[in-house]
């Protein structure tokens, strides 16, 4: 039963570190985007933030880096 307990803590800890990263990562994409003067309305705040693939993530952060839009930034923006 202990092991049992020990294997959820680690996945539950495992979790909680893919959670924060993907956070760090999306507010790193919109650091970017402020410092770039960029705007960000609130809908795709929200869609940066609620984002957990952090290959989606590492590909904004690449593209806010160059972009000259919002547009060139999220995939699919319309």
């Amino acid at each position: 039963m202990e092991e049992y307990q020990q294997k959820l803590r680690a996945e539950a800890r495992k979790e909680g570190l893919n959670e924060g990263r993907a956070e760090e990562a999306a507010r790193a994409v919109l650091t970017v985007l402020r410092v770039r003067s960029i705007v960000v309305p609130d809908a795709a705040r929200e869609r940066i933030l609620a984002e957990k693939d952090p290959e989606t993530l590492e590909r904004w952060l690449e593209r806010a880096t160059v972009a000259a839009s919002l547009a060139e930034v999220l995939d699919g923006l319309s």
